[in-house]
């Protein structure tokens, strides 16, 4: 039997996936075997710059966390697995897909994104998805090509009035 101390300890490991999980919009499990640690740098400060981050947990203590979160993800806890999660809906996925066509090592396993479970087939569908930002660009380009259509439309008008 494992003494209170380590037992303690892997309650506060667990206490801090539960509360990752729970602040994450976006939760994704992926493979990380044959990645060189300045690779796993090179990903952490890419997923930094999405407000993102990766751990390395214990697949028993992420499992005891998710269950009692009521998530179900024991399909992608085979074999060893990081944790990624972020404030974005999206951008992890991008960023996890893109570091894994350059790393081949790194494998997507499946996730959560706003409470829905997505599978490997469902994550590369998401990080086809363009990100806020260019969700948000998008918008105000089609708003200013209406605006512009308006103001060419009002001055045409104006110019037949003062022709009349």
């Amino acid at each position: 039997m494992a003494s209170e101390k380590i037992l303690s300890q892997k309650q506060l490991v667990i206490d801090e996936i539960k509360e990752r999980a729970q602040n994450a919009k976006t939760i994704v499990l992926f493979d990380y075997r044959g990645i060189t640690d300045t690779e796993s740098k090179e990903l952490r400060n890419k997923l930094k710059e999405t407000n993102s981050d990766y751990k390395v947990y214990k697949n028993t203590l992420m499992a005891r966390a998710f269950n009692d979160l009521g998530i179900d993800l024991t399909e992608g806890l085979t074999g060893p697995s990081a944790f990624a999660y972020g404030e974005d809906q999206v951008a992890p996925i991008k960023v996890l897909s893109e570091f894994a066509k350059e790393h081949p090592a790194l494998v997507l396993k499946v996730g959560i994104v706003d409470g829905e479970k997505a599978d490997q087939a469902k994550l590369a569908e998401y990080a086809t998805l363009p990100s806020r930002d260019q969700l948000l660009t998008m918008l105000a380009g089609g708003m200013i090509g209406i605006v512009r259509d308006l103001s060419i439309c009002l001055d045409l008008y104006s110019q037949q009035k003062e022709e009349n």
